[in-house]
This record gives C-alpha cells, structure tokens and sequence, in this order.
C-alpha cells in the first residue's frame, strides 16, 4: 500500500476550551500543536483560525499570522487552510486564505445541513473556488459529507476547473449530513474515480474507528481536535499530537509506513516550484 499520509485538524471552528482546554487558539498555540502533530506523524496541518475572542474567522491576517508561526517553530508539514470557515459566512469572507497561495486548500463540496445549520455550497461557489485554486496552483482537498458531493467534484472536474489529479476527504458523522459507519465508508470509496487518492474523517467516536478501517482500505487519515477532543470515551486527549501518535501505532502494526510532508507531496502530486 501507498505511505499513509495523516492529517491533523487542529483547531476546527466549532470547538471550544470549554470541550476540551488543551484546544490551541492563538497564532503561537496553534504553531507548537502543529509542530508536535508533524513530530508525531502527520504531514497536513488542516487550519482554522479564531479572532482575539475565540470565534472563528476566515481573516485573512489571522491565517498569516498562523502560517508565519508555524513556519518560524519549523513546521515543514503542508499547511492547508480551510476555505469553508463555519455556516453563514459569506464565500468572499471564506476565500480569503487562498490568496496566501497554500500548497493545499479545502473545497467543500456540497450544501449540508450541519446540526441547526446550513453550510451552503451551492455550484456557482464551488466553481469560484475551484477557478481561483487552479489559477493559484493550489491542490484543492475536494470535501465530501455526502455521496452526492462527490458527484459534484466530478462536474467541476468535467467542467475543466481541477487539476489531473484528485484528492478527496470523505468525512462521516456530521450532523445532518451522511453518518459514520463502516458500510458508509465503503460505499463512498466505490464511487471516487479511479487514481483518485482519499482521506478519510469520522467525526466524535467515530474518529478511531473511521482511521482503523481507512488504513487498512489504503486511504489516508484525518483526526484532531475539530473531529473530536476525546482520547477514549470520557477521557479527554492531551493534544492533537496524541491522536496522531495512536494512529501511527495502529498503523505500523498493520505493516503500513507512515508518510513525510516531502513523501506526501510526491503522493499527491502538489507540483514543485512553488513558492
């Protein structure tokens, strides 16, 4: 099987130190969480950001800061900001870290319904995003919280908006969107093109058993504070690092490598010379 590229979402938008406090906020705490995580294996740092009082953001001087931080601490993992900020933000409010030309990006895929709200994603945004990610080169990760999500990758692929090569993140157990379950999982992967690669998410208690399967199916993970702050049931998790740390043990065992920022970059076909 291909090196298992893990990703640590550290932050997530929702999440508060009221959930857990070892959640990382600040431009500093956010540096050191990612530093640990890529210590402990990860080579995608998933980023969010929050505003002096803690509330998510998409300004575009927070992901700076944040960006500068980490590379300053020495993180050599790929950054890649999200594009999808939380629900009710507008799409010019949410496109703002792109235009710090990241080697990676989010592009949520489709509109869900995320517990009592809306995240909205009709076609119109996403080919905007995808225009301005092509234009940019920026590889964008294609967010997939239902099947038919993925469908609608697909029509910006046809329509000539991404790149030859896709890389999608199935995330499972979102409140209103398609639960998390093995037999889910399974059905997603079936319909992903083929050469596409795939990560996969599964949000709460779902984390661990989401990573056991995706690893042994050949995809790549996600876990971290913005999918769940538990270690195990009732057991809060010290640090995104941590979460990390469990599935490199789960996957040496299976006899699976772990892959580098610079082995990702390879897998996923992020084109060198970029600045």
């Amino acid at each position: 099987m291909e090196k298992l590229i893990i990703t640590a979402a550290i932050c997530g938008a929702e999440v508060t130190k009221e959930d857990n406090p070892n959640l990382p906020i600040s431009a500093l705490e956010l540096a050191e969480a990612a530093l640990e995580a890529e210590k402990e294996g990860a080579a995608i740092i998933h980023l969010h950001v929050r505003n002096k009082e803690g509330r998510p953001t998409q300004d575009i001087e927070y992901f700076k800061k944040a960006i500068d931080a980490m590379k300053e601490t020495g993180v050599t993992a790929i950054i890649q900001p999200s594009t999808g900020g939380a629900a009710g933000m507008s799409w010019e409010e949410r496109i703002q870290p792109v235009n710090l030309n990241p080697e990676m990006a989010t592009l949520d895929c489709g509109t869900v319904n995320f517990g009592d709200g809306v995240f909205v994603n009709d076609l119109p945004l996403m080919r905007r995003f995808a225009k301005e990610m092509k234009e940019r080169t920026i590889l964008p990760e294609l967010e997939c919280f239902d099947a038919g999500n993925i469908n609608n990758a697909l029509q910006l692929k046809i329509e000539g908006l991404l790149r030859d090569h896709l890389h999608f993140d199935l995330v499972l157990g979102v409140p209103g969107a398609l639960p998390a379950s093995v037999k889910n999982l399974l059905f997603m992967v079936e319909l992903l093109p083929e050469g596409a690669t795939w990560t996969a998410a599964g949000i709460g208690r779902w984390q661990l058993p989401v990573a056991i399967h995706t690893i042994l199916m050949g995809g790549h993970v996600r876990v971290g504070f913005e999918d769940n702050v538990y270690y195990k049931k009732g057991i809060l998790a010290t640090s995104n690092a941590q979460l990390v740390s469990r599935v490199v043990r789960i996957a040496e065992e299976t006899g699976r490598d772990i892959a580098s920022p610079s082995e990702a970059r390879k897998i996923l076909k992020i084109r060198k010379g970029r600045e």
